[in-house]
Formats: structure tokens, sequence, C-alpha cells
């Protein structure tokens, strides 16, 4: 009797080995076909996303240079921006799930050339063609450049494929490479962090650097939420797991803080320098905390590898060259040139400055105060030239410098 129920338990034994072989990493061709379902919602998260933002300042812009007492988020073409703008950032948190991270970050480059190209195409100033390309070549290169890189990203991009289950998360989570990339991470972080806040390091080199070692953590985050949500779309769920809300609530808490230290920036440089030079190290953040976290590389051939860091170079030289076009603003001066009052000379011309620095206030005219007074500003003392002004003998009213009260 056993003998005879021996082939009876093969055959019901043979469904379960294959149904365990399904479960293995997926093969060549299928990694390739989930690499450029990835790619493609990036691309067209990134592009999607970048005309939402020109849209929106489109709409800002039509409202400040009309006579409309609306306010921007009562118009229609704002929330066609804000629609599409979260279209695309759906995309782009889509795309996670798919292809592996160091994939995916670079493409973000594709936002910058989008915002190239609607710029050039919807500028209001007038161009002979001599001209138009001389102004425009940079940006030209730049993008020709950014789609080559990206090209090669997308071609010789890792294949590493895995499903984002709870249990594969925390065994990357806990494992020792990643452990020693966090504690290195974290000691620089601290660093930069000191030199900012306590030594009024605001270089813009500092900042971006804090802002790219969150981004490395955030699109980690991002990577493993993003595939435990598709995992449990296809049946195995996965939200009731506790890591899952770690990794949400790190994505959320990194993604703020993110955003902070980049508004700071904007505040004290270029945009087009925030730009590039974000990108570039957001990007080589984002390569290295995939490489440590999710293994991207692993197995991968030194060719692949190369071209696919060529790839990333190229696509850092088209941004850098796409953002070095740009205009830069004119900054704005708080104080009335002393060259313009009639009878007064010019105190500039031996380097005596008669404003305050920007530090002190926005004050007209007003020094600032070295004594040790409770009050901030002293009345302004200034050299007077008096001159002959209609007939002879008979001379002009001085001019009078009026005194700062202490609540002005």
């Amino acid at each position: 009797m056993e003998g005879g129920n021996n082939p009876s338990l093969q055959l019901q034994q043979l469904p379960l080995a294959t149904a365990a072989v399904s479960v293995q990493p997926h093969t060549e061709p299928f990694s390739y076909k989930e690499n450029l379902i990835g790619a493609l919602l990036a691309i067209f998260g990134h592009l999607v996303s970048s005309i939402a933002l020109n849209l929106q300042k489109y709409s800002h812009i039509r409202l400040a240079g009309s006579k409309d007492p609306r306010a921007y988020f009562k118009t229609k073409t704002w929330w066609c921006g804000f629609l599409l703008l979260l279209l695309g950032e759906l995309g782009v948190f889509s795309s996670y799930a798919f292809a592996p991270l160091s994939l995916i970050v670079p493409l973000s480059a594709v936002s910058v050339i989008a915002s190239a190209i609607i710029g050039i195409i919807f500028i209001k100033e007038k161009w002979k063609p001599k001209e138009f390309l001389r102004r425009y070549v940079l940006s030209f290169v730049g993008c020709g450049l950014a789609v080559v890189g990206t090209y090669l990203l997308v071609t010789f991009g890792p294949n590493s494929h895995e499903k984002m289950t709870a249990e594969n998360i925390t065994r990357h989570l806990v494992s020792w490479p990643f452990l020693l990339y966090m504690l290195v991470e974290i000691i620089v972080f601290c660093l930069l962090l000191y030199f900012y806040k306590e030594k009024n390091a605001n270089y813009i080199v500092v900042i971006l650097l804090l802002v790219a070692l969150l981004g490395s953590m955030t699109v980690v985050t991002v990577k493993a939420v993003a595939g435990m949500v598709v995992v449990s779309i296809q049946g195995t769920l996965q939200l009731d797991s506790p890591i899952f809300y770690i990794m949400l609530v790190c994505m959320i808490a990194t993604a703020i803080y993110q955003a902070t230290f980049l508004a700071q920036a904007s505040q004290l440089y270029d945009s087009a320098q925030i730009a590039s030079m974000g990108y570039i190290l957001s990007t080589a953040g984002a390569i290295s905390a995939g490489a440590t976290f999710y293994l991207d590389f692993t197995g991968e051939d030194v060719l692949h590898i190369c071209m696919f860091a060529l790839g990333c170079l190229i696509a850092f030289l088209g941004v850098f060259l796409i953002t070095r076009n740009r205009k830069k603003p004119v900054p704005f001066e708080p104080y009335i040139s002393m060259d313009a009052m009639p009878g007064m000379q010019n105190m500039h011309d031996k380097g005596i400055a008669v404003q305050p620095d920007l530090k002190a206030s926005f004050s007209y005219g007003a020094l600032e105060n070295n004594d040790s007074m409770p009050e901030i500003y002293t009345p302004a003392t200034l050299p007077i030239v008096q001159e002959q002004h209609g007939s002879k003998g008979v001379p002009a009213p001085p001019y009078r410098v009026l005194e700062h009260s202490t609540k002005e």
C-alpha cells in the first residue's frame, strides 16, 4: 500500500514544485520589461510634472500682469496644473515599484530638459535666427547630452529585481552594509548640520549635501512603500506589517526636511545653481543608497556598470549646460543713491559706505550705531556742500537731514 501511494504522492507534489519555481527571481527578458515599464513611468511622470509647474507659473504671471482680483487657486489654469502635478507625481511614485532605484533617480533630468524646451518655445522676446542660436546654443547642447545620457541609463541600467515584501525589506534594513552606510551618513549629516547651524556655513554645497543625504533616505523609503503597495494590489497583503508604516513615516519626515533645506537654499542662491548642483549630488547619493540597500548592481558585469556611470556623467553635464544658460537675477539694493541728490558730493568716490549692511536694516540712509546705546539707529549726519544758486551773494538754503525717531 505504501509503495502504491508513492506515485500518487509524487504526482500531488509536482504542482507544488512548479509553484515554488514561479516565485524565483525574474528571467532576463522580463527584467528588461520591468525596467522599461519603470523608466517609461518615470519619464512620463517627470514630463507631466514639468508641464504642470510651468502651467501654475503661467497662471501666477498672468494674474500679476492683469487687473484680475481673483486668487491664483480660483483659476482654471492653476487647477489644471495642480491635477497634472498629482498625475506626474503618481507616475514617478509608481515607477519605483518596477525598476531599480539606481535607474529611476537619474531620470529626473527629463524634467530639466522639458523645462528648458518649454522656456524656449514660450519665450516672449523676439530674436533673429543667428542671435537665437547663439543665445541658446548651450541649452541645445545640454538637451542633446541629457537625452544621450538618459538613453544610456535606460539601456545599461541594473536588472536586479525582487518583490518588495516586508520580509525582504526587513532583511535589507538589518544588513551590515546598510547599517555601516547609515552610520557614515548620520555622522556626515551631523557634521554638516553643525557647521550650517553653529558656524553659519551657508555655502550652497553644504545645504545641498544635507538635501542629498535626506533625499537618499527618501528614495529608499519611497521604493519600499511603492513596492509593498504594488505587492498588496497583486494579492499578497503587506500593509498590515509594521515595517510598511515605519517606511511611510520616514518617507514623509525626510521629504519635509528636504523641502525645508531647499527653501532655505532658494533664498540664498540662484535657482539654476540649485537645480544643477542639487541634481548631481542627489543623484549620486540616491545611487549609492540604492546600491547599498537594494544591492542594485549585484551580478552586473563591469561593462554595464561603466556604461551606466558614463550615462550618469553625460546627463550631469547636460543638466549643467542647460542651467548654465539661465539668466541670473539682478540683486535688489535697498538704498537710495546719494549721487542723484543735487548739491551733494559723491560719497562713493573715496570708498565711504553710506548705507548699512543688509544685516542691520532696510532703512534708507541710516548708519549703523557703534555705540553702546539701546537704540538701534542714530541720526545720520551727512556733509553739506553749499552752492550758489540764482544771483551772486545769495546762498542757497542748506540741506536738512531729518532725525529718526526711536519708533521709526
